[in-house]
């Protein structure tokens, strides 16, 4: 294991990932040498890709376009948890902000977590 170091720049990075892949079709016994090494090469890994991999967080529009499109919902069920037709639409076409008790609600029934629904997005501009 003496070949194992901290992971500081993309080759290092690279490095650490070619290593650890040779582990993949046999993974070594825990607590062998082996195994050993195939752990600490995934906690640097792991280490490495939080401390330099940003995931922006998600438009909650999209989210709600995602669930209408791809979970199964639709408009007229988001309508229905909104109060009205013209909210729902409203809300998808970024004229109106989701309010805490909307993003409450939609999480609750459609079983969206908060934290998808409750980021800053842009309202569209009015053309006018």
């Amino acid at each position: 294991m003496m070949d194992v170091r901290p992971l500081h720049t993309e080759s290092d990075y690279e490095w650490a990932l070619a290593e650890v892949s040779r582990y993949f079709d046999t993974e070594p016994p825990p607590g062998s040498p082996d195994g050993d090494r195939f752990e600490v090469l995934l906690a640097l890994l792991r280490d490495y890709e939080d401390k330099n991999t940003h995931i922006p967080a998600a438009d909650p529009i999209e989210v709600l376009r995602f669930a209408i499109e791809s979970m199964g919902k639709s408009q007229a069920q988001l309508a229905a948890l909104l109060g009205s037709r013209s909210h729902a639409s409203e809300v998808l076409n970024r004229k109106r902000r989701l309010t805490l008790d909307m993003i409450r609600m939609i999480s609750s029934e459609w079983r969206i977590p908060i934290e998808l629904l409750t980021p800053h997005y842009e309202l569209a501009k009015d053309s006018a």
